[in-house]
This record gives C-alpha cells, sequence and structure tokens, in this order.
C-alpha cells in the first residue's frame, strides 16, 4: 500500500509507538488523524509538527467509548473526506501483582481499553476501509500474546484477543481492499508503564534508565510502516519478540519457564517461597 496521500487515523498517537506512526506517516506525506484520551499529550505530538503542516488533525477520544468512536470516524471523514488506513497502537499495562491480588475493575480496565478499543476502532472504521480502493487495518497486540510475563496475566490476554481478533478479521477480509496486520512489539522504549500507572516499585522505565535492550519508539514505527507498505500478515519486533515467537511455537513450555525465571523478580515473592527463603 502507498503510504503518500492516504489518509490515517492512529490512536495512541499521543506518546510512544503512536507519536512516532503518526510523524512518520506524516514524514511519508500522508494525512494524519491522531487520537489519544489525552488532550496535552495529544498537543504535545502537535507541536513536533510545523504550524503550517494541515495534513494532522487532533481527536481526543477515549477507545473505550464506543459512541465517542463512532463519532470519531464522523469527524476524521469530515476533516480528510476519506480514511484509508487504522493503525490501533493505543493500549496500558496492568500492575505487576498476580492474578490473585489484582482487582476485578483493573482487569475489566485492561481488556477496555486494549481489546475493546480495537473492536470499537474496527467496526467504526470498516465501513470506510472496504470503500476504499486499498486500505490497511493495523491493530498492536504484544509480545505477551506469545508467552505469559509474571505479573502481566490480564495484559497478556488481552493482547493475545487482539491476535485472534485481529487474525479473524484477516480471514473475512480476503478478497477485499483491505490489508489486515498484527504487531508484536517485543520491549520498546517507551512510559508505557508510567502512562499506566503501573510502575515497578525501584525501578525505572524509561529508555534512558533501562538497562534491557530496548527497540525504540521510532524504529517500530518504521517496522509498523514497512508493515503497512507490504500488506504483511505479521510485523514481529525486536529481537526479543522473534525469538518468544519461534521458542513459543517449537517448546511453549520451555518458553513460559524461561520468560517466568527472568522475569520473577517483578513480583513480590509469595508467603511459601519466603518461609522456604527462610529455612
Amino acid at each position: 500500500m502507498e503510504i503518500a496521500e492516504k489518509v490515517f487515523v492512529v490512536t495512541g498517537g499521543g506518546n510512544g509507538i503512536g507519536r512516532e506512526v503518526v510523524l512518520a506517516l506524516l514524514a511519508r506525506g500522508a494525512r494524519v488523524a491522531a487520537v489519544d484520551v489525552g488532550a496535552q499529550a495529544l498537543a504535545d505530538t502537535a507541536a513536533l509538527v510545523p504550524t503550517a503542516d494541515q495534513r494532522l488533525s487532533t481527536h481526543t477520544v477515549d477507545v473505550t467509548d464506543r459512541a465517542a468512536v463512532e463519532a470519531l470516524s464522523a469527524a476524521v471523514i469530515a476533516a480528510h473526506r476519506q480514511v484509508d488506513g487504522v493503525v490501533s497502537v493505543a493500549g496500558i499495562i496492568q500492575r505487576f501483582v498476580r492474578v490473585e491480588d489484582l482487582p476485578y475493575e483493573e482487569i475489566e480496565k485492561v481488556m477496555a481499553v486494549n481489546f475493546w478499543g480495537v473492536v470499537n476502532m474496527s467496526k467504526a472504521f470498516l465501513p470506510h476501509l472496504t470503500a476504499r480502493p486499498e486500505a490497511c487495518l493495523v491493530n498492536v497486540s504484544s509480545m505477551g500474546a506469545l508467552a505469559p510475563v509474571p505479573g502481566q496475566s490480564a495484559y497478556g490476554a488481552s493482547k493475545a484477543a487482539v491476535k485472534l481478533f485481529t487474525e479473524g478479521l484477516y480471514a473475512e477480509l480476503r478478497g477485499t481492499p483491505v490489508a489486515v496486520t498484527v504487531v508484536f512489539p517485543g520491549g520498546v522504549a517507551t512510559d508505557i508503564a508510567a502512562n499506566s500507572g503501573a510502575m515497578v516499585p525501584g525501578q525505572n522505565a524509561s529508555a534512558e534508565n533501562s538497562s534491557v535492550s530496548l527497540t525504540t519508539a521510532p524504529e517500530a514505527a518504521r517496522q509498523i510502516l514497512a508493515g503497512i507498505e507490504k500488506g504483511a500478515f505479521r510485523v514481529v519486533i525486536g529481537r526479543d519478540a522473534r525469538m518468544i515467537d519461534l521458542l513459543s511455537r517449537l517448546a511453549p513450555r520451555r518458553a513460559v519457564n524461561l520468560i517466568a525465571d527472568k522475569m520473577k523478580s517483578l513480583l513480590a515473592p509469595t508467603p511459601e517461597a519466603e518461609k522456604a527463603d527462610s529455612r
């Protein structure tokens, strides 16, 4: 799919990967409707674009609000006259706690943003996409959909739902002008933990303070745009995600144990483990 002169709607456009996708699309000659729940975050993204550039519109919308998303589709058509692509990046993680310690309300919030936000955007914009000569629908899942991370079980479930939902859309839309792509980022240098209210005590999740090798947000955006151009079925971002993608298929249990061992420090030990260590 050609990017120049096309109109894209990007959720999560106020920060992280979403912001970089917005900027990269504009740099490639596209028109963009940037969507985010935070008005200031959108203003910060817009401030990075020359004021004379009228190809960007910003829309403060909560993607979990179905009525607001339906109204968004009309607003984007009014601003840009068409929609050729939807890139759903908006997402949050959960607090790093075990399921037994995670309130139902927090699980519901993660599912609402990560899964229902994607469903709402897809349903609202599909009629516009299928009417175009060529179009794309890109949904961002996660490496966490391929194998579980301890303390992120609800998050992983929400992203696994995005994976299968998107693959289902691909199957349904074969033979139409709409290319459907699911994206699996590994560790990307963004402020998702802070923005989700899920910082790990004693750790700073920002790129500058991370000791883990992370993919940069601009590089993640570059790979997403490459997937759009190719009409790719899947985009797997980062060496970590590619490794887990392979291992989870070849040796699923080993993949689970590997991640659980590497990430166990994110969780407080259980009372039973503390008793065992004290012996």
